[in-house]
């Protein structure tokens, strides 16, 4: 796994609350926080078994629906396709973001600065 330490300031300094959403769960508190410099943040503890919605949707979708409760949120994922993004158009009910990274680059200034644009959008 590569991770570049200078993305702990720039995803601290986004006008979020940050969430883990990753398999790693509460891990990710003790193993990739620390190398970017992040503080113990909340997690989305997964359903095990994890449910296939279908239709293409990653099982990952659902659940973060579920935990934003209506409320704005932009996630950030590798995996991110159009079949999320309209089963989030149809299932929530507030401003929502799914923005992919390509996971041969990670993430860029180009990704920061689409969050940020995002945000500043909401008012």
């Amino acid at each position: 796994m590569w991770l570049d330490p200078d993305h702990g300031p720039a995803l601290s300094a986004l006008p979020f609350d940050l969430v883990w959403a990753t398999t790693w769960e509460e891990e990710a508190n003790a193993f990739v926080a620390p190398l970017l410099g992040l503080p113990e943040l909340p997690f989305i503890a997964w359903p095990e078994p994890r449910p296939e919605p279908g239709g293409g949707v990653f099982w990952k979708t659902p659940g973060i629906v579920a935990w934003a409760q209506g409320r704005a949120f932009a996630w950030v994922d590798d995996e991110i396709t159009e079949a999320d993004r309209a089963w989030v158009e149809e299932h929530h009910d507030g401003p929502a973001l799914l923005h992919r990274v390509d996971p041969r680059r990670g993430l860029t200034a180009e990704d920061f600065a689409a969050l940020r644009a995002w945000a500043a959008g909401l008012g």
